[in-house]
């Protein structure tokens, strides 16, 4: 199988591209490297059956000439991380709509299977837990450039199941879940990797808000496995599913977790939303995904201990990257 990827050089994309490859398929990969590293893919370079382009997705006519060549394509391009979002609220939603209309639209030419990769930032305000995939969603208003990144997804959402109804597209969307590991940077306000390296260093370990809001982490070796199940399974195809582990802790708590298991002398301090992020910033309180529906269509949750995810982010930023050398190993 030829598989195209996206978004390769990203934290999940690159671990993505290694786990097809141990499949035996040939990978290829398109990035920009706007969020993505090259560091993250150059252990592949040399592996047999994978490829790289360094371009946008922006280039619908390299994106069209890779999607021919591909029998499945995941679609992981995008604007990621809260302080992006707030930073570049414009790139954010030209990236995410426009980037997924150029993918979509080439691979409905030759209906291409594709996994378009969206967030659980879409359920926005909604307060019921779990969060089911068939439950409304609740977004701030426009004038919050919060909920830019929330709505651009939704977008991407709506546009895959249109295509899957109107053109026959086996189109799926994958919602993550905070997908943490190695590789994943700090760069753009990820919680993990960002106490990890603060605790590292000796610095505080910084929580905006309260620390009371709740999260759900999953491993990324865990959702790569699960979307390379999606990809073998034809059940999928219209199906927007819930990608992410169901253990739920608070970020408080995450931070005395690194604090502990880094051994380190930190201080946690609590940082107020309008000082991290300007004034009436706004947040989910708690995210929690329904798992029944991956469970029941592929046979699989992740299910990875919190304390492993936070050995393994602890082990990368210590220099440990035999763990995530993957195909190259």
């Amino acid at each position: 199988m030829n598989i195209l990827i996206t978004g390769g050089a990203g934290f999940i994309g690159s671990h993505l591209a290694e786990a097809c490859l141990r499949q035996g398929w040939s990978v290829s990969i398109i990035d920009d490297l706007s969020t993505g590293c090259f560091q993250n893919i150059a252990h592949l370079k040399n592996t047999a059956g994978f490829s790289y382009t360094i371009d946008t997705v922006f280039n619908a006519q390299i994106v069209a000439e890779l999607v021919d060549c591909a029998d499945a394509i995941f679609h992981l391009a995008a604007a990621v991380g809260v302080r992006l979002i707030v930073d570049s609220p414009v790139r954010t939603i030209e990236t995410n709509v426009h980037g997924t209309e150029v993918v979509l639209r080439a691979a409905a030419k030759k209906r291409k299977p594709i996994i378009i990769a969206s967030t659980s930032e879409v359920y926005g305000k909604t307060v019921e837990t779990p969060f089911c995939e068939d439950g409304d969603l609740l977004l701030g208003p426009a004038t919050k450039g919060r909920w830019s990144y929330a709505c651009s997804k939704a977008i991407d959402e709506f546009l895959a199941i249109a295509y899957y109804n109107e053109f026959k597209l086996p189109a799926t969307v994958a919602r993550f879940f905070n997908t943490v590991g190695p590789r994943q940077t700090s760069r753009y306000g990820m919680v993990l990797p960002t106490f990890v390296r603060q605790a590292l260093a000796g610095e505080p370990i910084t929580v905006y808000g309260h620390g009371r809001q709740s999260r759900c982490f999953g491993y990324v070796g865990d959702i790569v496995e699960v979307l390379v199940r999606m990809v073998k399974s034809p059940r999928v195809a219209g199906e927007i599913l819930n990608i992410g582990n169901d253990r739920e802790i608070s970020i408080r708590d995450l931070a005395q977790m690194v604090k502990e298991r880094t051994r380190s002398r930190s201080e946690i301090v609590y940082v107020p939303y309008d000082q991290a992020y300007g004034p009436g910033f706004e947040d989910m309180y708690r995210r929690i995904p329904s798992l029944e529906k991956l469970e029941r269509i592929i046979g699989m949750r992740p299910t990875t201990p919190l304390e492993t995810m936070i050995d393994s982010v602890i082990a990368f930023h210590q220099g440990d990257h035999l763990r995530t050398s993957g195909v190259a190993a």
